[in-house]
């Protein structure tokens, strides 16, 4: 919001000699933060000018200008030194300008700017020979001096109403001199959108009185008549119960001068405020809009049916607003239309903006001015389906007084009435009725124990009296606060309690460590998500970060089957990108990318990680998806039907490995990554945290069928897989061929019980070793043999590994050797080689009749 601070001066007791800078420290300090600072953009000397002589010369090039004498006051004019120029009245102090425009005259008085001067732009002014003269200076245009966009003649100081004499500072008579703030209003506080709203903080913070024009009590108001211009509201589509239009309110003026203009002091400060001008009649309802908040709206007469009707629109209805762009309409937009006479047409997207059916023209003699009250959310959901913000959508979206329409609309009438030369009909039309006003309960210790400041029942009275509340004491402590109308904000009592310590001032709000509470520190969850991030980081690979959006193109680039659960995506209503339409449900589709990039940026050798959400749309129950829920508190049965239609979003861990495992140096050649380095990794994840796993072969995409393994929780949960990717992937991907991944479900793990509890005691006796090698079949996953093995062995059996694999001429054909190393110790004495050997039968001899094992001799 911009504010003129000459502007606001009407209102409040601002001094001339105003800081500007710790202004707006001020208004930062009770939430109005500057956005921007626009000072005087002009210096030097910039004069009123009278025009003594004109004299028009046509050039060879065929533009004809003016050769002016114009006197610039005594201070600034200069004897004629250029005896050469015919000009009449030479003896006369004055200076020579050109000038290309031609609505002026002699004896006009003008702006001129003299050598020395520097215009907005940095635009600097000198003497400089053009056209056969030496041009001592500029005669101005408004353009040239930021006051609007007309450069086709230059500035009359008449056209304008003002006046002067020669040699006048025109930066003062120009409002040049003047400064605008540029505050950030928040959107829950709409009625900062207004000079009305603005002056109200500035006098709160002051301490000042204030000059309220926006209150029915204090504003002359039409009471409504019976042959007002008829208007009817037909919501049949009202969003979550609420009324698109409650309140509508319609004034006429007749006979207003259609030559009029805008005066000039209207047009500063519409521009002052970012606001181009258009017409007198469209520059006094923006001018209303800026001055109390409430957008309005006049209609030709002439052009107007002979009803005004709110209605909804019929889906795929087109209407052509008034930026010439055509609109398809959605049901829950709301229009203004007419009906009878010359009606039936749509003249306005309610509460954004109008069409031309109806618009003020060069013609209009007549207009009827729109004051209504519209639903927020409705207005705002149109603003957004349409793209369409507009200083009425910002308003209106926000939240606008809902008292404030007659007073607007009688407002802008008495300024076309003023300036128009209009004539205010008694015609008055009101449709609907104000709401009640909200009273809220308010203990004065509430506002103690949430704020931490000691105030007094007096203080908090008049903070909130400051905003314009009512104030009733009904008891000790305890006040009946009356919401003023335009705080739609404002629904509880700790929204009250928000205003006193913000107008109050948030400097004297202490500054306290809260104590920490007593807690265990981290979740099961934090600390298992800490060890593997840990683990992973001292194996080499580098944690990253993906966008957490795929594609079904990515699906087919890891050869996903058609009924993997996998390809079962939420898809997103509004995508960041049109390619990436849907949510990941494995984190290996999007880390694949980024390991692709990484290649394409030079590197040679990658190890990457990541751990983050995936999201499923397996398990939803069908309908219309999740639910948007209204700008109200949900019911509990709402809440449950929200949450129904939430995704199971599980927390993965997925990693990839491509190109050396083991970096070649002087230690040596290195070694490539393969899938057992993988199959590892996931492994010695559930080791660390206390979970055994089985680890099973497996076929299933994007991994390689051979070179697959999947791992098993004790539950009977699958873990994730590991091994190395399919050629066709890598090839699909711009991988390395042979690049091994792994993915895991990390809530799967945390389900399961932590066995490295141990309630025993350690040995303080000797091991004994056994070893022994065992031929079976080749396919036999050697994670399943050595279960077995631990099995039959018993409880002494203490540790079990395999050292070697042999799959030689020596063995039949599809069988495979296995060695492995057996440590025994007994908790209550020393183990004899007897024991141990009968202990390392027990398990051999379980193994044969499981597996068809045979020792190797």
């Amino acid at each position: 919001m911009r504010v003129p601070l000459n502007w606001l001066a009407d209102y409040v007791d601002l001094p001339a000699d105003t800081d500007t800078h710790a202004l707006a420290a001020e208004f930062a300090a009770i939430g109005l933060e500057e956005e921007d600072y626009f000072g005087p953009e002009i210096s030097g000397p910039l004069v009123v000018a009278r025009v003594l002589d004109l004299v028009k010369e046509e050039h060879s090039n065929g533009k004809t200008i003016n050769w002016c004498r114009v006197d610039v006051g005594a201070e600034h004019n200069e004897a004629d030194d250029n005896p050469k120029d015919p000009q009449p009245g030479a003896e006369r102090p004055s200076r020579g300008i050109i000038c290309g425009a031609h609505n002026f005259s002699e004896g006009d008085l003008v702006v001129a700017c003299l050598p020395g001067t520097t215009l907005p732009g940095d635009f600097h002014i000198a003497a400089r020979k053009t056209y056969g003269h030496v041009s001592d200076g500029m005669i101005c245009s408004a353009k040239e001096l930021g006051l609007g966009d007309d450069h086709d003649g230059i500035i009359v100081l008449a056209d304008l109403g003002l006046t002067g004499e020669p040699g006048d500072s025109a930066i003062e008579l120009l409002g040049l001199d003047q400064v605008t703030l540029d505050v950030n209003v928040t959107p829950d506080r709409g009625y900062q959108l207004s000079m009305r709203g603005i002056a109200r903080e500035y006098a709160q913070m002051k301490g000042q009185s204030f000059t309220d024009i926006g209150s029915p009590t204090v504003a002359e108001v039409n009471a409504p008549t019976e042959d007002g211009f008829p208007v009817v509201i037909e919501d049949s589509n009202p969003i979550d119960g609420n009324v698109g239009c409650d309140q509508f309110t319609a004034l006429q003026v007749n006979g207003i001068d259609p030559s009029a203009k805008t005066p000039f002091w209207m047009q500063r400060r519409l521009i002052a405020a970012g606001m181009r001008t258009i017409s007198l009649t469209v520059d006094v309802t923006n001018y209303v809009m800026l001055e109390l908040g409430q957008p309005l709206h006049a209609y030709d007469t002439a052009l107007l049916g002979e009803e005004i009707v709110v209605r909804r629109a019929q889906a795929g209805e087109k209407f052509t607003t008034l930026d010439d762009v055509e609109r398809t309409l959605d049901a829950e937009d709301l229009l203004i239309t007419d009906r009878g006479g010359k009606g039936g047409k749509i003249i306005g997207l309610a509460g954004v903006m109008g069409g031309a059916a109806v618009e003020v023209n060069d013609e209009t003699t007549a207009v009827v001015i729109e004051s209504a009250h519209f639903d927020p959310i409705s207005i705002a959901r149109t603003a957004r389906r349409h793209k369409l913000s507009s200083e009425a959508s910002r308003r209106f979206e926000r939240g606008v007084d809902s008292l404030l329409g007659p007073v607007a609309a009688r407002r802008c009438a008495d300024l076309l009435v003023e300036l128009a030369g209009g004539t205010l009909s008694p015609a008055t039309t009101q449709v609907g009725q104000a709401p009640e006003p909200t009273v809220i309960e308010l203990p004065v210790k509430r506002v103690d124990s949430l704020v931490g400041v000691d105030y007094t029942t007096a203080e908090v009275t008049g903070l909130l009296e400051g905003i314009g509340a009512g104030i009733e004491v009904i008891g000790k402590d305890r006040l009946a606060v009356t919401v003023p109308s335009w705080r739609s904000d404002i629904t509880a009592d700790v929204d009250l309690i928000e205003e006193v310590a913000r107008t109050g001032g948030y400097d004297r709000i202490p500054s306290i460590q809260p104590a920490a509470r007593a807690g265990q520190g981290m979740t099961e969850a934090q600390r298992t998500r800490r060890r593997i991030s840990n683990l992973l980081a001292a194996d080499g690979f580098t944690e990253v970060l993906s966008y957490p959006f795929t594609s079904d193109k990515r699906d087919d680039q890891l050869r996903l089957e058609a009924d993997d659960i996998r390809r079962q995506h939420i898809r997103l209503a509004n995508p960041m990108s049109e390619d990436l339409p849907l949510m990941r449900t494995n984190l290996l589709s999007t880390l694949v990318e980024l390991v692709a990039r990484n290649f394409g940026r030079g590197a040679k050798d990658v190890a990457l990680f990541e751990a983050g959400l995936v999201s499923t749309s397996a398990g939803l129950p069908a309908g219309p998806g999740p639910r948007h829920l209204p700008g109200y508190h949900p019911t509990d049965a709402e809440l449950e039907e929200v949450y129904a239609s939430v995704p199971v979003q599980p927390y993965h861990y997925a990693g990839i490995i491509s190109g050396n495992a083991e970096l070649p140096g002087v230690w040596g050649k290195g070694r490539k990554a393969e899938a057992a380095d993988v199959i590892d990794t996931v492994r010695r994840i559930a080791r660390t945290n206390g979970i055994e796993v089985t680890v099973e072969a497996d076929q299933i995409a994007p991994w390689h069928p051979g070179r697959a393994a999947k791992f098993v929780l004790a539950d009977g949960q699958e873990l994730g897989h590991a091994g190395e990717l399919h050629p066709k992937v890598c090839e699909n991907l711009g991988l390395p061929a042979r690049t091994v991944a792994f993915e895991i479900d990390l809530d799967a793990l945390l389900a399961q019980e932590d066995l490295r509890t141990w309630d025993g005691a350690l040995s303080t006796y000797p091991v004994s070793r056994q070893d022994v090698a065992l031929i079976v079949d080749a396919d036999l996953p050697t994670q399943t043999l050595a279960a077995t093995l631990r099995e039959g062995a018993g409880e002494e059996l203490e540790l079990l590994e395999t050292f070697d694999l042999y799959t030689g001429d020596q063995l039949p054909e599809g069988k495979k050797s296995l060695a492995f190393r057996l440590t025994f110790r007994a908790a209550d004495r020393t183990l004899k080689a007897d024991d141990a050997s009968a202990m390392r039968e027990a398990a051999t001899k379980l193994a044969a009749e499981r597996h068809g094992a045979e020792v190797r001799s």
